[in-house]
């Protein structure tokens, strides 16, 4: 009777193949819900509402007073936004940040006939909890 018999391939390299193969999942996974975010958020932004609340802040006299230049917007966008065509509705609020510090703009408005109308546009100031209303 031969007792040579020969392991198979995991047999003699389980020891890193399985901690190998769990850790390619675990990190697969996260790969997936960051592609998910990613997309979700880019689609976020690629909304007029945020495009144009962003602009505003960003020409804002006050709010480059307060954070300096150049003002850039955060990843996590917060809120929803539904839109149907020529109408939608969309609550979300943008972080901030610029060399002095940092704000997040609170937005509330309402598409009707292809036309954004503004109920709130607000920028909140971090340091200060200072608010400074966007709209005329």
């Amino acid at each position: 009777m031969n007792t040579n018999v020969e392991k198979n391939w995991f047999a003699r390299n389980w020891k890193w193949a399985a901690p190998t193969g769990c850790l390619l999942m675990v990190l697969l996974v996260g790969a997936f819900i960051g592609t998910i975010f990613f997309f979700v958020f880019s689609m976020m932004k690629s909304n007029d509402a945020y495009q144009h609340s962003l602009e505003v802040a960003r020409h804002n006299p006050e709010v480059v007073a307060a954070l300096g230049q150049p003002i850039e917007d955060g990843w996590f966008v917060s809120g929803n936004f539904e839109e149907n065509g020529p109408s939608g509705v969309a609550n979300f609020s943008i972080p901030l940040k610029g060399p002095k510090g940092g704000a997040t703009v609170y937005v509330e408005a309402h598409k009707n006939a292809g036309q954004w109308n503004y109920n709130t546009l607000v920028v909140e100031l971090d340091a200060n909890h200072q608010r400074i209303e966007l709209q005329p």
